[in-house]
């Protein structure tokens, strides 16, 4: 399985955020032969190892540490029907904002369009439904 976006996106930042504060592990995080998808794919499989369904946030930020700190480190096979949770806000930049404001912006737009454009039924009234109905009806006089 290919990890979340969310999920991927959460390990990147965090790992961004740490390169910035420690110039040892920029180093490791600057090498070509590693990627996030990789490192995803390598926590999934550790997770599954262990058998356990919950983890702590620094257990998992740690493995993919680890993951860069290593050389030679087997990532494993992508694991099918996993079910990935996170529970972090990740900030979205001014950009995705931006799109996420024209995308919503573009459906409004489009939905009150295809609204407008959908013929009005009114109901129509026959003379024979009429007569039938008061056909039906019962006086008493």
């Amino acid at each position: 399985m290919k990890s979340t976006a969310y999920f991927t996106r959460t390990i990147l930042t965090y790992l961004e955020k740490r390169a910035e504060t420690d110039y040892l592990f920029a180093e490791s995080f600057a090498n070509p032969d590693k990627n996030i998808d990789d490192c995803c794919t390598y926590i999934l499989n550790e997770v599954k190892k262990s058998g356990c369904n919950g983890f702590h946030d620094d257990e998992i930020f740690g493995m993919a540490v680890h993951y860069y700190d290593e050389d030679t480190i087997e990532v494993g096979e992508p694991i099918s029907n996993a079910h990935v949770v996170v529970n972090h806000f990740v900030e979205l930049t001014e950009e995705e904002k931006e799109q996420a404001r024209q995308d919503a912006i573009q459906k409004a737009q489009t939905e009150a369009y295809n609204k407008m454009m959908q013929p009005k039924t009114k109901k129509k009234v026959t003379l024979i439904a009429k007569q039938s109905a008061e056909a039906s009806q019962l006086t008493l006089f």
